[in-house]
């Protein structure tokens, strides 16, 4: 049995997380209360992340906007032919973003963010019946985007930043559904790795026609995620030249982060404020990934996904000059394909349910508060693609419920 065919696509798992995990959209708490609408919306520093070209629209000379939120999610998988039934722990993770911006000019505008678009934890009981795909994982990329806003013609504003990404990862399961060492504990392997990079860049443009119509449409690039100092650690397996030893190997690996595109409009009405937005991500850049280990052996493996659609609508209320409601709604199109499932990327169709305020407590400083329950679609799927010899069933399948809660709270500040 060569090792790599059993042992390969857990190295792909790890990285998968990334690309098609668990990714929810909180980038900001003003626009996440509308649906994460914004690429056309300009009401503070948040603009950055959503459309660049915004920032020259600004109406103050410096803007600040931070914030983070909890998400409280839970996945369910049972197996209706053989009765198996699993939860994860109640997950925790704490998304933040931290943007500025500074009018240089009544042209020129300058500005710096820092999010975490891409993030997950998911821990599955010891053992379960999907323990030879996964047990748990934790992950986190940070994004830095530094970024400049220029008023070209008089309804016309154009905005370029860079992306850069900075990503860590471990990643821990069992090596099969029977694999055992001589004393019968299950063979496992853990992976690790931090500070693994990526460069990328976003452009935006945004059409001002009138004060209560505008336009835009944003793009932000493909960003390759290169692992080179990862470390595979390999423990309770048999000693058999079939398997590999007990100890520490490395690999290296590399990841597209997909492109994606993003047009809206959004229109105000005496005190209202309507978005809508469409975003195509193109995930299918992501067709296989290549791991290559440090005994020179190495494994190309298809994901295959789908580009993938989201559509969101969003609405602002004035209430009083202090106070400002939000609602929204989105719908989020999974991109993994049928055959291609795997329980440590719980990802199917989702729709997002959005609200939240905006209290002014000053002409400078406010508090922004949302809430966002998201419901994935019950979904019954198979991983085909771990090939586990001697083991019934294979492919791993099964039945999934997963839904999400996510509160956030943040400030903005401008003078």
């Amino acid at each position: 049995m060569n090792k790599l065919k059993v042992f390969a696509i857990l190295c792909l798992l790890t990285a998968t997380t990334y690309a098609g995990g668990y990714r929810v959209s909180t980038q900001s708490n003003r626009q996440l209360a509308m649906g994460h609408t914004g690429v056309a919306v300009m009401s503070s520093a948040d603009v950055l992340f959503f459309n660049p070209a915004g920032l020259v629209h600004l109406e103050n000379k410096l803007n600040i906007s931070a914030g983070g939120f909890g998400v409280f999610s839970d996945v369910n998988y049972q197996n209706r032919e053989t009765g198996a039934f699993a939860e994860t722990d109640s997950l925790m993770g704490t998304p933040f973003y931290l943007y500025g911006s500074y009018a240089v000019s009544d042209k020129f505008a300058v500005g710096l963010g820092i999010y975490t678009p891409y993030g997950s934890n998911v821990t599955w009981p010891t053992d379960w019946e999907g323990s030879h795909l996964v047990n748990e994982i934790e992950l986190q990329a940070i994004f830095i985007q530094p970024t400049i806003s220029y008023q070209l013609f008089e309804n016309v504003s154009l905005g370029v930043g860079a992306m850069i990404a900075v990503g860590s990862v471990d990643f821990n399961r069992n090596a099969s559904r029977s694999l055992t060492d001589e004393q019968g504990n299950r063979s496992n392997v853990s992976i690790s790795d931090s500070g693994v990079t990526g460069i990328g860049w976003n452009a935006g443009i945004m059409f001002t026609p009138n004060d209560n119509l505008s336009i835009g449409f944003n793009y932000r690039s493909l960003i390759d995620i290169e692992s080179e100092d990862g470390e595979a650690t390999f423990s309770n397996f048999p000693n058999s030249p079939l398997v590999p030893a007990n100890g520490v190997q490395g690999f290296t690996a590399t990841l597209p982060l997909p492109a994606e595109a993003t047009l809206g409009v959004a229109y105000k009405m005496d005190k209202w404020l309507f978005a809508l937005d469409y975003n195509r991500a193109f995930w299918s850049e992501y067709e296989n990934l290549d791991i290559v280990f440090a005994d020179g052996s190495e494994s190309i493996n298809p994901r295959e996904y789908n580009d993938a659609s989201t559509y969101r609508v969003g609405v602002q209320y004035m209430a009083t000059e202090s106070l400002t409601l939000r609602g929204g709604w989105y719908f989020d199109e999974s991109p993994v394909q049928s055959g291609l499932f795997a329980p440590e990327t719980p990802r199917n169709d989702s729709v997002g349910y959005t609200a939240g305020f905006s209290y002014n407590f000053s002409p400078r400083f406010s508090i922004d508060a949302s809430f966002l329950y998201l419901r994935f679609k019950e979904v019954t799927e198979s991983y085909d693609a771990y090939a586990d010899p001697g083991a019934s069933p294979s492919p791993f399948s099964g039945t999934y419920k997963s839904r999400a809660l996510i509160p956030g709270i943040g400030i903005t500040y401008s003078m």
